[in-house]
């Protein structure tokens, strides 16, 4: 299935989005995509968990079947989730992973003015750079990634549109690679249907994702401060998940992602075996980094007491908002 849509999106590289019609588009996950027009009788409210967040859906691989959903067809921007396509567009090309890329000036954040560890006209490999990208979430990383890949950053662009219409994500739209924009937007189904695919055909970045730290080892390190020389220190240098959970005994993750910017909230998609269920689960536009670790809990709580299981054929109702 990976070579499949490797070869379609090298044949549609010079195409329109429009050539990718009902007819080429592999509809994966179906019955994701089905959840939203089929009539959805209520889940007994007693037994699902209050959640912060403004879309959710809980999606079991095993069945195709949503477990929770709430407004998961609420199309809002999604931040770094932005970050999973990226990553698979950027191994999808198959470039060495051992080349080194330098971060330039065009890599700075100038939408919201973030910054980064890593410095203007420091050098890494791609390899390191997808890791700190995803594990990380390093804006100058994603950047630096898809402005080196084949055909430069419009064309990479591009191809993460035309990626989503293959995956039949037809509320996602992309603008840029690192989720910065506010204007890279999706739906919790789409998303879904993103990490589906993603840890079924994506070894490498299931891998990076479900990693609790990461260390570049010891580098020069060059502290500049005002009215002051320079000074050269050599330190080893270390990066967190931003997902707390994947440093927790008490989850088994397989991929994930987590995201921020002001018009998102905080997000999270995630893969993880919970009660024996191997389930995907989509967070987005939460208020604060603690309810969204909160609902991630609550849900996994729920899971374990055996409540879907009763209830494997309720759904709270989709809406828009």
């Amino acid at each position: 299935m990976k070579k499949v849509l490797t070869g379609l999106i090298l044949l549609c590289a010079h195409a329109s989005a429009s050539a990718l019609d009902g007819n080429t588009t592999l509809q994966l996950s179906s019955q994701i995509s089905a959840v939203t027009s089929a009539p959805q009788p209520a889940l007994d409210a007693a037994s699902i968990p209050e959640l912060s967040a403004q879309s959710v859906l809980v999606y079991d691989q095993a069945s195709g079947r949503p477990l929770l959903v709430k407004n998961a067809d609420m199309q809002t921007p999604i931040a770094s989730i932005t970050k999973l396509m990226t990553a698979m567009l950027v191994v999808d090309a198959g470039q060495p992973l051992d080349e080194r890329i330098t971060i330039t000036a065009e890599d700075r954040d100038t939408l919201k003015g973030t910054g980064s560890r890593l410095a203007i006209g420091a050098t890494y490999t791609r390899g390191q750079l997808l890791h700190l990208a995803l594990i990380a979430s390093d804006n100058r990383a994603a950047h630096a990634l898809a402005r080196s890949a084949p055909g430069g950053l419009d064309r990479f662009v591009a191809n993460m549109n035309r990626m989503a219409r293959v995956l039949g994500m037809n509320d996602t739209a992309y603008v840029e690679p690192t989720g910065l924009s506010s204007d890279n937007r999706s739906t919790a189904f789409d998303l879904a249907k993103l990490a589906d695919y993603a840890y079924q055909n994506f070894p490498e970045i299931r891998e990076i994702t479900s990693t609790g730290s990461y260390s570049l080892g010891t580098r020069r390190v060059v502290v500049k401060k005002r009215h002051r020389k320079p000074k050269v220190y050599y330190r080893a240098v270390a990066f967190n998940n931003t997902n707390r959970f994947t440093r927790a005994d008490d989850w088994d993750i397989g991929l994930s992602k987590t995201g921020f910017i002001n018009e998102a909230g905080h997000c999270l998609v995630m893969q993880a075996r919970v009660a024996e269920r191997d389930v995907i689960i989509v967070l987005l536009d939460a208020q604060g980094r603690n309810n969204r670790a909160g609902d991630a809990t609550r849900i996994k709580t729920w899971l374990e007491s055996g409540s879907p299981s009763q209830h494997t054929d309720h759904y709270t109702p989709a809406s828009r908002t």
